[in-house]
C-alpha cells in the first residue's frame, strides 16, 4: 500500500516548482483540500492554490478567489484539478480536466460506474497525467491497527457493519458506490473478494435504507457489509473477525486520524513527482477497479432483486 512518509525535499531544499491547483466543490472535503493547500506542509510547498470553482457565488473564502470552470480549464497556470465536488459529477469534471491537459486528485468513488473508471485512466495514460482517487480510509489508525492485527491470521468468517444519516443517492451514487470505502477496508484487509449476494431495503418515504451483502473471500471465508441509514443513525462502524487463532470485535481506541486529507496529498504529490513505481500503481488501480467492479455488481444484483 502507498505511504505518505517518503521525504518530498531535502530540509535545505527549495521547491524548484510549484503546480497551479483549483479546487472544485467546496463542501466539506474541498474546504480541507483548501486548508491543507495553505498549510505550512511539505507537500504544500509543492502546490500553489489559484482558485477555487463552485456552482454558488461565494466571491472567496478567505483570500481565495472564485474562479470559473471554463478559465480554470483554460488557465496554463492552471496544472492540477482536486475534484471534490458531488460524486454524481465526478466523471464528466475528470473527464473535463484531463481532456484540458491537467493532473487530477479526485475524492472516492471516481466514477459511479466501472467503465467510465477504465475510460478515464485510459485518457489520463493517453494525456500522460496522474489521476489520483483519494482513499483516506486507508490512513486512519483504526485501519493501521487492524491491517496488524489480521496479518499471518486465517479468517474463518467476517461482518462489517456502518450506519450513519441519510444520502441522496441521485447526489452520491447507489449505497455500494457512497460506502465504498468499508468495501476498500474489505479488500485491503482480505484480499480480492467476490459476490455471493445483495439485497437492499428502501423505505423512501421514512429516507431509511439498508443494503446486506455477502461476499467470500478467495479462500471462501464468508463476509457480510451492511450500510444502513436512515434518520436518527450516528455515524458508526462496528465489525466483527473472527479467526483460527482468536476473534477480534470492533476497534478499540487507537487514537485521533491526524491529517488524513494531507497524507493523501502527500502521496498524489509523490506522484506528481515521480517518487512512485510502477509496481505501487499498478497495485492501487487494480484494488480500485477491483472495488468498483464489486460495487456495480452489487449495483445490479440489488436491482434485479425488485
Amino acid at each position: 500500500m502507498l505511504t505518505a512518509s517518503r521525504d518530498l525535499l531535502s530540509k535545505q531544499e527549495e521547491p524548484k516548482r510549484k503546480f497551479g491547483v483549483v479546487v472544485v466543490g467546496v463542501g466539506r472535503a474541498g474546504s480541507l483540500r483548501m486548508r491543507d493547500l495553505r498549510s505550512p506542509h511539505e507537500s504544500s510547498a509543492l502546490l500553489n492554490l489559484i482558485g477555487f470553482v463552485s456552482r454558488r457565488e461565494l466571491g472567496n473564502i478567505d483570500g481565495v478567489r472564485q474562479i470559473s470552470l471554463e478559465d480554470a480549464l483554460s488557465s496554463p497556470e492552471v496544472e492540477v484539478a482536486y475534484i471534490c465536488s458531488e460524486s454524481a459529477s465526478h466523471e464528466h469534471h475528470i473527464r473535463q480536466f484531463l481532456d484540458a491537459g491537467k493532473h487530477v486528485l479526485v475524492e472516492y468513488p471516481m466514477t459511479l460506474s466501472l467503465a467510465g473508471a477504465q475510460e478515464l485512466w485510459a485518457l489520463a495514460e493517453q494525456k500522460g497525467k496522474i489521476l489520483h482517487e483519494e482513499h483516506v480510509e486507508l490512513l486512519m489508525e483504526e485501519f493501521a491497527f487492524l491491517k496488524k492485527e489480521v496479518v499471518g491470521k486465517e479468517l474463518l468468517k467476517g461482518s462489517l457493519l456502518f450506519t450513519a444519516a441519510p444520502l441522496e443517492e441521485e447526489r452520491f451514487g447507489f449505497p455500494a458506490f457512497s460506502g465504498i470505502s468499508r468495501l476498500t477496508w474489505l479488500v485491503s484487509l482480505f484480499g480480492e473478494l467476490s459476490l455471493v449476494s445483495a439485497t437492499l431495503e428502501e423505505r423512501k418515504e421514512e429516507k431509511y435504507m439498508k443494503m446486506t451483502v455477502s461476499l467470500e473471500t478467495k479462500n471462501k471465508c464468508p463476509l457480510s457489509w451492511i450500510e444502513e441509514k436512515g434518520p436518527g443513525l450516528k455515524r458508526n462502524r462496528y465489525l466483527s473477525f473472527h479467526f483460527k487463532s482468536g476473534s477480534l470485535e470492533n476497534v478499540p481506541n487507537v487514537g485521533i486520524n491526524k491529517n488524513i486529507f494531507l497524507k493523501d496529498q502527500n502521496i498524489f504529490v509523490q506522484k506528481l513527482l515521480g517518487q512512485v513505481s510502477e509496481k505501487e500503481l499498478a497495485a492501487e488501480k487494480k484494488r480500485i477497479l477491483h472495488c468498483l467492479a464489486l460495487a456495480e455488481e452489487i449495483q445490479k444484483f440489488c436491482h434485479s432483486k425488485k
